[in-house]
């Protein structure tokens, strides 16, 4: 496939050729498939399947339980998913829900905001889509695109993200004190294993619909991201509405991390112990185990 023959006439490929940092570059030449290309990533090689798919099917067991609980008690359960461009954030959410009711469980994916949605206050379309009693509502981006994406690409003024940044902490704890239960996780994932991921994306026709103008634009602003990140971790992490940080750059790992997570802060019926445990700490913690990359 010719550079333009891939989506933005090869932008990615042109940008890992001549724009990635060399070390991102040699990460990228040098791995193999199943290799993992972040050097502070705690295990050397992806997941096994079969390890994985073991573990995979038995929390899906208990996800069902977890939904019938919710559907049986009234739960609202919001779940919000941010993190880097190509994290996982969508195939994740895939697994949450793969085996449950998508009358109970949805997604919510908003779109840019109308004119209409503009001149409305910001956390307004949100509210909107919170989840209903019985349901869990997956957050696929939430209102946090104010906290990184808009500041990093000028599409909000920097008294808005003031306002955003003064207001959240108390809309969030409003959230839970009307009952809802909120969980916040971020995916993070290492510049070359990101890179790697949107080549992939480029080159496969059947994935080339998840790239976006936003994506190629982003490719060179890694460091004005993690700035963005940095910001949004110390002024809305809370005690009442903390980050989950899930280092992705094995998905096999962060999708069955995000799922215990979510598990183990749930008390379902009949839960069971073995399976919904807690999820590994070497790759799901508090914001500060990500290490900022500025390169």
């Amino acid at each position: 496939m010719s550079d333009s023959e891939k989506p933005f006439d090869g932008a990615i490929t042109k940008f890992f050729r001549t724009g990635a940092p060399d070390a991102v570059r040699e990460a990228i030449l040098k791995a193999r498939k199943k290799d993992i290309l972040n050097p502070d990533y705690p295990y050397k090689k992806r997941m096994k399947r079969k390890e994985y798919e073991a573990e995979y099917q038995a929390l899906q067991v208990e996800l069902v339980k977890m939904q019938a609980w919710a559907a049986r008690t009234g739960q609202r359960i919001a779940v919000v998913f941010e993190g880097r461009d190509a994290a996982g954030k969508g195939g994740t959410i895939k697994r949450f829900r793969e085996n449950l009711n998508p009358r109970v469980a949805r997604v919510v994916a908003l779109s840019k905001p109308s004119e209409i949605e503009r001149g409305q206050w910001y956390f307004q379309r949100y509210i909107a889509n919170l989840p209903n009693r019985g349901e869990i509502a997956f957050f696929d981006r939430s209102w946090y695109n104010r906290a990184v994406i808009e500041p990093v690409f000028g599409f909000c003024t920097e008294a808005q993200k003031k306002t955003f940044f003064k207001q959240v902490p108390d809309f969030e704890q409003m959230l839970q004190d009307d009952g809802i239960i909120l969980i916040k996780i971020w995916l993070t994932v290492g510049r070359a294993e990101q890179l790697r991921r949107f080549l992939e994306r480029e080159s496969n026709p059947l994935k080339q619909w998840k790239l976006s103008g936003i994506d190629v634009k982003g490719l060179s602003l890694w460091s004005q991201y993690s700035a963005a990140i940095t910001e949004m971790f110390a002024r809305s992490h809370t005690k009442s509405a903390p980050w989950n940080v899930v280092r992705s750059d094995d998905k096999r790992r962060a999708r069955l991390a995000a799922i215990r997570l979510v598990l183990s802060q749930l008390p379902y019926t009949g839960k069971n112990l073995n399976v919904a445990q807690p999820p590994d700490p070497a790759i799901c913690g508090a914001p500060d185990m990500i290490r900022t990359e500025r390169d």
